[in-house]
């Protein structure tokens, strides 16, 4: 990247960062909830660790957050989150595997899409990201609708 830094995706949750943080030997992850991880000082998101960071960065660069924060490019994102019968594993539901793989590549590197069900309720949340609001309004609600056709034929198999 720009800014030297390599950008390694894992599943949702501070543990899975930790994990591959450990593996890879990084000392700086995150969750876009802001939970940002700092290994060399402790192996939990803390915002005071994080503020700490960021006012570091501030003095060493004498330049304010606005100017720094250029550095990023925010995209649109939208998140359904809807309730379904069951919670399949997307390897058995292959509909929905095959059209998440179209969508990621006809987004490429400009978005994503990131599915995944509730720890604590019968639900599944899926989040696309993109440069078009409207286009990424659209898979996430194709993909919301087929979630639930997929899971419902997988359970009358």
């Amino acid at each position: 990247s720009k800014v030297g830094a390599k950008l390694i995706r894992t599943n949702v949750g501070d543990r899975y960062v930790v994990e591959a943080m450990k593996k890879g030997g990084f000392n700086l992850g995150g969750e876009q909830s802001g939970h940002l991880i700092f290994t060399d000082s402790s192996t939990t998101g803390d915002g005071i660790l994080a503020a700490l960071h960021l006012l570091e960065i501030i003095i060493e660069n004498g330049r304010p957050v606005h100017e720094l924060k250029k550095v990023m490019t925010r995209l649109p994102q939208v998140l359904k989150s809807f309730e379904v019968e069951e919670k399949v594993p997307l390897d058995k539901l292959p509909n929905l595997k095959n059209r998440i793989s179209k969508i990621e590549k006809k987004l490429g590197d400009n978005g994503r899409i990131l599915f995944r069900y509730s720890g604590t309720e019968k639900k599944a949340r899926v989040m696309v990201e993109g440069r078009d609001q409207a286009e990424i309004s659209a898979f996430a609600e194709e993909l919301s609708e087929l979630t639930g056709k997929d899971i419902s034929l997988s359970l009358s198999k």
